[in-house]
């Protein structure tokens, strides 16, 4: 055996090695997968309390087209957005269900800025931002537009405008 075989084992080998001890775990990559909610796939059930006391979930509403809004108070573009919200629910009932949700914020805030807006559509409170989390919201605003089979036909981040806002729930609505 020449001195270039003996090289080409040896990168092998040594290579091969390599490759087995920095391998990710299983566990990890399986975890890592299923926290990556995606379009045209199932969105990950929810239960959270709205802020007039009840419940809000995902298996509840299923069935029935879903805007989830994910906002804070703080937040200027989901401010701006709101009112547009708000028309959207007003004008599709219970059609389409429109529900914000507050991401980590006291509920006394989130009260007043309801209040001063006039928004009668449902409200969630993502105590500690555990559903925020799920469903890696990465910024405020950001929208997801699930039809009545609980699928996530899109996920808008950033502010809408009402041509997104349609064209989303046209959609989910098919």
């Amino acid at each position: 055996m020449n001195r270039w075989h003996l090289i080409f084992i040896s990168i092998l080998f040594f290579g091969g090695g390599w490759l087995w001890w920095t391998q990710t775990p299983a566990s990890v990559e399986d975890e890592a997968r299923s926290a990556q909610p995606a379009v045209n796939h199932p969105a990950p059930d929810f239960d959270l309390a709205t802020l007039d006391g009840g419940r809000i979930s995902l298996a509840a509403l299923q069935g029935k087209p879903m805007v989830i809004n994910f906002w804070a108070t703080w937040c200027a573009p989901c401010r701006a957005e709101m009112p547009m919200l708000q028309s959207t629910w007003e004008r599709y009932g219970d059609t389409v269900i429109i529900i914000g949700v507050d991401v980590d914020e006291d509920p006394a805030v989130v009260r007043a800025f309801v209040d001063e807006l006039g928004l009668t559509f449902p409200i969630a409170l993502d105590q500690g931002a555990g559903m925020s989390g799920r469903y890696n919201v990465r910024g405020l605003p950001t929208t997801l537009f699930v039809d009545g089979g609980g699928v996530i036909r899109q996920i808008y981040p950033g502010q809408l405008h009402s041509a997104i806002l349609a064209e989303g729930i046209r959609e989910i609505m098919r």
